[in-house]
């Protein structure tokens, strides 16, 4: 029996992606099953995904009553995978900024790494459609992650990734602090600390053409102190 993967899509007004991400991720390899964690979505989305799930046993989907947060719905997904044994478990976007053709390679990728993260700056600048304010702000968020945290990602808050079962079962859940973009730092630094074996693979990042972006000032403030966060509590062992 094949080892299957579970790509895990939070989602919160996607109505207009959804209907295409869905066969696009299906269509690139049989392993492949998807978990949509919708935080009750007002246009429809989660409607949207029960009929997928009712036609195809590949699709899953896990209603949550209200808008958590980024992070919140990883971890009701991470959690969901754990309890049915997916050997991988990706996070990605509904609305195509990842690729779907990237999965595959992902998964062959895991072979001999244990989290492979989706990098838009490990050969160069890969990001398409962001205005320079937006790709500025990124590009330096990354490198200030990496100031504080050592951690060795050249793209550390990037959301398109694959984790080997055992690095999330390795997860204390209850621990996790961070909701946001900033989320993404503090899952890698989590498991880079316990040491499993990271892996970046240089994508190409497009902006979203349908629906509107959750990127905030909450989210960006969220992010600059969180990095402090995690190196204080690695520096008193106390990160968990």
């Amino acid at each position: 029996m094949p080892e299957l993967a579970l790509v895990v899509i939070p989602t919160y007004n996607e109505c207009e992606n959804l209907p295409q991400i869905v066969p696009a991720i299906l269509a690139q390899d049989p392993r492949v099953e998807i978990l949509v964690v919708d935080d009750g979505s007002p246009d429809g989305t989660g409607t949207i995904a029960d009929v997928f799930a009712a036609q195809d046993p590949r699709v899953h989907v896990l209603h949550r009553a209200n808008k958590e947060g980024l992070g919140r719905a990883y971890l009701a997904g991470f959690a969901w995978a754990l309890q049915r044994n997916y050997a991988y478990v990706f996070e990605m976007d509904a609305d195509f900024s990842h690729d779907p053709k990237n999965l595959t390679r992902f998964i062959e990728a895991a072979t001999d790494a244990d989290l492979i993260v989706g990098s838009r700056y490990a050969s160069g600048v890969n990001v398409i459609n962001w205005p320079m304010s937006r790709l500025l702000l990124s590009w330096f968020a990354n490198k200030y992650a990496r100031w504080i945290t050592g951690l060795p990602l050249t793209d550390a808050t990037g959301g398109f990734k694959c984790f080997r079962s055992e690095v999330l079962a390795a997860m204390p859940f209850d621990k996790v602090r961070s909701n946001g973009y900033a989320f993404q730092i503090e899952m890698s630094f989590r498991a880079w600390r316990k040491g499993f074996r990271i892996k970046e693979l240089p994508i190409i990042f497009t902006d979203r053409m349908e629906g509107r972006s959750k990127m905030n000032g909450r989210i960006v403030r969220e992010a600059i102190w969180m990095v402090w966060w995690l190196r204080l509590q690695a520096l008193l062992g106390r990160l968990g």
